[in-house]
């Protein structure tokens, strides 16, 4: 198991094994807060907030929410809303640097969608 935190620690996230790519969006909200994706079944994830800090944003398409550290603003996981989507994206840089740093990346243009 792997264990990464928002940067005040509020919010911590535990995954099981280290992704085989980290995916690199383009679009105008993933290259705004920088992250890169790492990509699980929601059953896999971990997310525990228990002073309540994460916050939600939800844009234009309503596909997905982006999870925000309300205390510190770290971006630290996207869920889908409302399909049937089993899979959800982790900010692999909430992890330690040595845990993702080697694991290739790989480009997604949502830049283009």
């Amino acid at each position: 198991m792997l264990e990464g935190h928002c940067h005040c620690r509020a919010v911590h996230i535990t995954v099981p094994v280290r992704p085989e790519t980290l995916g690199d969006c383009n679009c105008s909200l993933c290259s705004r807060v920088g992250a890169l994706w790492g990509y699980y079944r929601i059953e896999e994830v971990t997310v525990s907030d228990p002073e309540r800090k994460l916050v939600g944003y939800v844009q234009g398409d309503r596909t997905l929410t982006m999870h925000h550290c309300s205390v510190c603003g770290c971006t630290t996981h996207w869920s889908p809303i409302g399909r049937k989507s089993s899979r959800m994206g982790v900010n692999m840089r909430v992890f330690d640097r040595s845990v993702w740093e080697e694991i290739p990346h790989r480009l997604i243009d949502g830049a283009s969608w």
